[in-house]
């Protein structure tokens, strides 16, 4: 973990390397609609799935096909995706000046109730990267069923500067 108090003196690109982050490509979408979008200072991301070269990483329900290590790591996964999609957009993640919202949206069994744990592993990826100054609110729910079947998808919206 990157300590929080030199976070102000290290860009996020600076902390991906010191973290030894590889970010994916950058997802390309499903359907009609475009993966980033910015109005004023506001970046929107679509919805982040776990992904990898455009298939699935993983399918099914937490609680049912996929436990609480699955899930953080489909979280971990789509989180890339969005850091990946706001590089893309932005031409550096050093222009993000904070994370403004995290939705974490999971398909999980009716008893599932580890949904903040599963979350926690994009907002430790998040807070590492852009430091613990830059901390979003956060929403996590439980849903029956998400696109393609898969278990995790995020909802990010990032303030950006010049």
């Amino acid at each position: 973990m990157v300590d929080g108090n030199s976070s102000l003196s290290v860009s996020a690109e600076r902390r991906l390397q010191e973290l030894g982050i590889q970010l994916p490509a950058a997802p390309t979408p499903f359907g009609t609609y475009v993966e980033a979008l910015q109005t004023g200072n506001l970046l929107f991301l679509t919805g982040m799935l776990p992904v990898v070269d455009h298939k699935p990483k993983y399918l099914g329900r937490l609680g049912k096909e996929l436990d609480v290590d699955a899930g953080r790591d489909a979280a971990y996964t789509a989180a890339l995706s969005a850091l990946a999609a706001a590089k893309q957009y932005l031409g550096s993640l050093d222009r993000v000046s904070r994370v403004v919202r995290l939705g974490v949206f999971m398909a999980t069994s009716g008893d599932f109730f580890d949904q903040p744990r599963v979350a926690d592993a994009v907002s430790d990826l998040f807070r590492d990267v852009f430091g613990i100054e830059k901390t979003s609110v956060r929403l996590v729910i439980g849903v029956a069923s998400l696109p393609l079947g898969m278990p995790i998808e995020l909802e990010v919206i990032f303030e950006v500067g010049e």
